[in-house]
């Protein structure tokens, strides 16, 4: 037994071995080499001849006679080359300019449109409060009138009969009035 429990215990050892290799190896691999590259190997100076590169050399992608190397600054450089520089970028600044202040002009147009529609919803709302006002006043009036001249018709009614008036329908007419007059 005790074989086997060694050889288990050196099956596992050489597993976890294995194991912090395969984790730990490939990182300082690559450290190793980057430490051996830049000793090894310093980087070539750039030849950078911006007058004769297209202004968007920056799509062919980064590389030593890109762009991005004539716009550091070198003494190399003469002054018109700058100068050309700086007009573009003042014109695309002035162009950008121009844009926002448009977009702002617009923005403002919209919304004193909209405010002008505001106010012009509120106009007619107050319109027909107002009119729904006068509406419920004349309702009420109506219905006061109703309920006075009920009673006074009740009551001339109630006269009539007790001095000897009689209705056709006396008996549905003398109960109804009877009924407007008791809830008077």
């Amino acid at each position: 037994m005790t074989v086997r429990t060694g050889v288990l215990n050196a099956v596992v050892g050489l597993i976890a071995v294995c194991i912090a290799a395969y984790i730990i190896g490939p990182p300082l691999y690559w450290h190793l080499m980057e430490g051996f590259a830049s000793a090894s190997a310093a980087c070539p100076p750039c030849d950078c001849d911006c007058d004769s590169l297209p202004l968007l050399s920056i799509a062919q992608g980064p590389n030593n006679a890109s762009f991005t190397d004539c716009a550091k600054h070198n003494p190399d450089v003469n002054e018109d080359t700058q100068k050309k520089f700086a007009e573009l970028l003042s014109e695309e600044l002035k162009q950008r300019s121009a844009k926002a202040l448009e977009n702002q002009h617009r923005a403002n147009m919209a919304l004193l449109e909209a405010k002008k529609m505001t106010s012009q919803y509120q106009k007619e709302a107050d319109k027909c409060n107002s009119g729904m006002e006068t509406c419920e006043e004349a309702r009420e009036k109506s219905e006061a009138n109703l309920l006075a001249q009920k009673q006074l018709t009740a009551m001339w009614e109630l006269r009539a009969r007790q001095r000897g008036w009689k209705d056709e329908n006396a008996g549905q007419t003398q109960s109804q009035s009877q009924g407007n007059v008791l809830a008077i």
